[in-house]
C-alpha cells in the first residue's frame, strides 16, 4: 500500500501520526451545489419551505458537521476548529444554492476533510428540507478549492 498514509506496511489501517509535524495556521475551503427547480429555490429565497428557514438551518448544520468531522471519518484527527463560515449563495440563473465552507484551525494536520464535511451536510440538510416539494435535487460538484498551512503549502483550484 505504498504511498497511501492510512495504512501501515502490512496493509493495516492507521491513524497517521502528526505529533513531529509543526503546529501552524491551517485553512481550507470547500463547495458543493445543490440544484433543484426553479419553483424551489424560490420557496426558499421566499422562506415560505413547511420546514422553516432553509438556508439558515443549512448553515447551522454545516458548522455543526465541521466540529464532528472525527466522529464520522474513520482515522480523522479530532482538531480544535478555531472559525467555521458556511456561505450559501442562491444562483437563480443555474436553479441552484452554491455553497461554501471555510474551516480555520491551528493544529499538526489540515482541515480539509472538515470542510467537505460542512460543505457536504449543509447540501444534504438543504435536500432534507425540500425533499416533500423536489425530489429531483442534486448535490454537485463537493470539492476542495482552496488549502493553506503545513507541509503542503496551499492549493488552489475553482
Amino acid at each position: 500500500m505504498s504511498g497511501f498514509t492510512h495504512f501501515d506496511a502490512t496493509g493495516n489501517a492507521v491513524m497517521v501520526d502528526v505529533s513531529a509535524k509543526p503546529v501552524t495556521d491551517r485553512t481550507a475551503t470547500a463547495r458543493a451545489r445543490v440544484t433543484m427547480q426553479p419553483e424551489t429555490l424560490a420557496m426558499i429565497v421566499a422562506g415560505s419551505a413547511k420546514k422553516g428557514d432553509v438556508l439558515g438551518v443549512a448553515r447551522l448544520a454545516g458548522i455543526m458537521a465541521a466540529k464532528r468531522t472525527s466522529d464520522l471519518i474513520p482515522l480523522c484527527h479530532p482538531l480544535p476548529i478555531a472559525a467555521v463560515h458556511v456561505d450559501l449563495t442562491p444562483d437563480t440563473a443555474a436553479s441552484a444554492v452554491e455553497i461554501e465552507a471555510t474551516v480555520r484551525t491551528t493544529g499538526q494536520t489540515g482541515v480539509e476533510m472538515e470542510a467537505l464535511t460542512a460543505a457536504s451536510v449543509t447540501a444534504l440538510t438543504i435536500y432534507d428540507m425540500c425533499k416533500a416539494v423536489d425530489r429531483g435535487m442534486r448535490i454537485e460538484a463537493v470539492r476542495v478549492v482552496h488549502k493553506a498551512g503545513g507541509k503542503s503549502g496551499e492549493f488552489s483550484q475553482a
